[in-house]
């Protein structure tokens, strides 16, 4: 057979193009979607069963798309643009549940309620700022990532509600600036053994800030 005869009878093949998306993934893409994960439910975006059904499918996820997916839905912390870079910008994840060391997590709003309540995720050194709006943070049900918590408030017209498990305790000590406004205590736990301590300090103005343990029954 000729050379033109050989070629003929070779078989033709057609290599389709890969999209980004369709581009494996390594683990440390893997790892940082499960930080990012971590950041979520530290905001109260998801809760611990998302959390973790979530966090099985970025593990097992092989493409770029696959693992995108995963938080297509989380406002803030995903970008379209991400499926297009070599690899996610998605901050590394922390031994302390995704919040970086050395950075304050910080919680800010203006002009609207913030709450964080349920099984959210707290970082041993926060900062709350709120303006024109009422604050509430509970850590009834919280995961409490160290024995002592450093927050930081900033609240300017509007009240600043704190509920702590009834075995913690406070120390508003570092609080020096209220005005218009007033602080109240109702754990009588300034200054006492209790785990794990929230230390407040930062300024209050316009509205109050009111500490207490969860409210028993009904009308408690």
């Amino acid at each position: 057979m000729g050379e033109e005869e050989t070629a003929a009878a070779e078989p033709v093949t057609e290599t389709k193009p890969l999209s980004e998306r369709d581009l494996r993934v390594s683990d440390d893409e893997r790892e940082h979607v499960v930080g990012v994960l971590q950041k979520a439910i530290g905001r109260g975006m998801i809760d611990l069963d998302e959390f973790t059904e979530r966090t099985d499918r970025a593990l097992a996820s092989r493409t770029r798309g696959e693992l995108n997916a995963v938080l297509a839905d989380l406002a803030g912390l995903y970008h379209p643009a991400a499926a297009m870079a070599a690899a996610p910008s998605y901050a590394a994840p922390s031994p302390t549940a995704g919040f970086s060391p050395g950075r304050r997590f910080e919680l800010n709003a203006k002009y609207s309620s913030l709450v964080r309540s349920g099984p959210w995720v707290v970082p041993p050194e926060m900062v709350v700022r709120n303006k024109y709006g009422s604050t509430k943070l509970d850590f009834t049900e919280a995961q409490v990532q160290s024995p002592v918590v450093h927050i930081e408030l900033d609240a300017k017209w509007g009240s600043v509600e704190v509920i702590i498990p009834e075995h913690a305790a406070v120390d508003v000590n570092s609080i020096t600036d209220v005005k218009f406004g007033s602080l109240e205590d109702k754990t009588r736990s300034n200054g006492h053994m209790g785990n794990p301590r929230f230390v407040l300090s930062g300024r209050v103005h316009g509205g109050s800030l009111v500490i207490r343990h969860p409210r028993r029954g009904l009308f408690g």
